[in-house]
């Protein structure tokens, strides 16, 4: 499974993308999409939405993972980051692919262990659990990678419940 993980940002979109391969995990790609301070905001939006699919494009994901954002610091913010998370949906919707949420809460847990983990912690235990020489730069795109990693955990215990439920289905019934 290939995983694109997002943390979305009007002036810094991260990405990274997680390969599973038995039960190795294998880093592709990870970076920031930058947009210009000049740029109108949906100048911006569209800068996110193409640079989303030619990542896709490139890389074929399996699915697209993104932070679902909870909370901002003012109400103009919080729109804009809906908009923002709206446009990197429409991304992975308009390339195929399925798409996860997951609050920063259910990230940090995953990946450290603890929900309230600094962004500096997340980026070691990132770098620690995908066997990087290099520590990913800048945040948003550790915090990506963090999302792929969260979704990677999350989708293999949802499939081993899954099977339990089916095994179970099949044992009531004989």
């Amino acid at each position: 499974m290939r995983v694109l993980g997002i943390d979305p940002g009007s002036i810094i979109t991260g990405y990274g993308i997680v390969e599973k391969k038995g039960k190795k995990l294998n880093t592709l790609k990870w970076g920031a999409i930058r947009t210009k301070r000049n740029q109108s905001f949906p100048e911006k939006l569209k800068k996110i939405y193409d640079d989303l699919c030619e990542i896709i494009k490139d890389y074929e994901p399996s699915v697209g993972a993104i932070e679902n954002i909870f909370f901002a610091k003012n109400a103009k913010s919080a729109l804009k980051l809906g908009q923002v998370r709206g446009a990197t949906i429409l991304a992975l919707i308009n390339s195929g692919l399925k798409t996860a949420e997951y609050t920063p809460l259910e990230i940090k847990q995953s990946i450290t262990g603890y929900g309230r983990a600094d962004k500096n912690q997340v980026r070691i235990m990132v770098t620690k659990l995908l066997c990087l020489k290099e520590t990913p730069q800048p945040f948003d795109a550790s915090d990506a990678l963090a999302v792929a990693i969260c979704h990677l955990h999350s989708a293999v215990f949802k499939e081993k419940c899954s099977n339990l439920l089916q095994s179970s289905r099949r044992t009531r019934k004989r």
